[in-house]
């Protein structure tokens, strides 16, 4: 393998540490959240032991994690099929603009055609996010027509 080229595979229990990192991490910079580690770690912990839910996915280099992300799954009744949404997208700062999240979202193309019934990939992003709203676009995502809205219902 090129040193330079990253490794992309699901992700085990092993990684449990290196995503409740990563999405302390994602919470702080996208949204100037302190989450709590415990409780980051045992939501991770709780998905990983319900692959009904969805998987985690990490890039490697050099056999480190430099990126993640998460699929979880909605199923369309309009479309027969289950909509794969990508979710928790971090890329480590040392590892940034070296194309780990196009590796991950050609990882995530490629599993989502071979598994035969997946109609679609979705992804929401902030508002604000320019650079990332970039990202997307130029992998050949398109702006979805539909709004999110959202109520918290645990603190």
């Amino acid at each position: 393998m090129n040193k330079n080229q990253p490794f992309i595979r699901r992700a085990g229990a092993d990684d449990i540490p290196i995503i409740a990192g990563y999405n302390l991490a994602l919470a702080l910079e996208t949204e100037n959240r302190h989450l709590n580690r415990d409780t980051v770690t045992d939501g991770v912990t709780y998905f990983m032991g319900h692959p009904n839910f969805g998987f985690y996915i990490i890039a490697e280099i050099d056999g480190r994690p430099a990126a993640q992300t998460m699929i979880t799954y909605e199923w369309s009744d309009w479309r027969n099929g289950v909509i794969w949404w990508i979710q928790s997208v971090y890329v480590a700062p040392e590892y940034r603009r070296r194309g780990l999240y196009r590796s991950l979202y050609q990882y995530i193309k490629t599993a989502a055609q071979a598994d035969g019934g997946v109609p679609e990939i979705r992804l929401y992003v902030d508002q604000h996010n320019k650079p990332a709203q970039r990202t997307y676009q130029a992998l050949g995502m398109q702006r979805s027509h539909y709004l999110l809205y959202e109520a918290e219902i645990l603190g």
